[in-house]
């Protein structure tokens, strides 16, 4: 069995242990024996998954939460159900971040991720840089370059700090492990998303004996 959370850019994969990316114009071939599970929120690429590979199984109707937010992505979802109480912070494209509180999701928002921001800012040609990530962010800048860098990573900085209180944050994603360091009461898990996926599966799946 294969897993797969299909993104906007990449399809990343997991199975025994492993986690790797992939384009959709360069998937690797799988072993025709396994079954990929998968979630998307998109469309094309997940054209391109079915393609691929004959054995494919969408995981998505089988993913919910309590929640009264309206339109959550199944990435999100899959990420939720991996935390009972707690910050989930996925930080990629876009970071995403959700609250969970007794096994229930209190709500979200989303940002711009880091990259995004860069791009934002780089509209305007004097602010055309390259980030700082090692600016400090305790003192004012002193330069234009560390003046966006601090204003990016400041922004979303504060935001996680005032979303998190004293909960703890559980950071994944592919710039979850950088922005993880600013923070002490936490945690960076890159399989949240498939650690989710996984529970559903044995709640939804296996225990009620659906084949797959």
């Amino acid at each position: 069995m294969i897993l797969c959370d299909i993104g906007n850019s990449f399809l990343h994969f997991y199975n025994h242990g492993k986690v790797w990316r992939e384009k959709r114009d360069n998937l690797s071939l799988k072993d025709s024996k396994e079954i990929i599970i998968f979630i998307s929120v998109n469309e094309e690429l997940t054209k391109s998954l079915l393609y691929s590979h004959a054995s494919c199984f969408d995981l998505t109707p089988f993913l919910s939460l309590d929640t009264n937010y309206k339109g959550l992505g199944v990435d999100r979802i899959a990420a939720c159900k991996a935390i009972k109480d707690g910050v989930i912070v996925d930080a990629g494209s876009a970071i995403t971040i959700d609250v969970m509180q007794q096994g229930i999701h209190l709500g979200g928002y989303i940002l711009p991720g880091i990259t995004q921001y860069k791009k934002i800012l780089g509209s305007i040609p004097v602010l055309d840089c390259e980030i700082n990530l090692n600016v400090n962010v305790h003192t004012f800048p002193q330069n234009t370059r560390d003046a966006v860098s601090f204003g990016i990573l400041k922004s979303i900085l504060l935001m996680i700090e005032n979303t998190s209180k004293n909960k703890k944050i559980y950071f994944t994603g592919g710039d979850g492990k950088f922005l993880s360091r600013f923070f002490q009461n936490c945690i960076y898990d890159e399989l949240l998303v498939f650690k989710g996926m996984q529970k559903v599966i044995a709640e939804e799946i296996t225990s009620k004996g659906i084949m797959l």
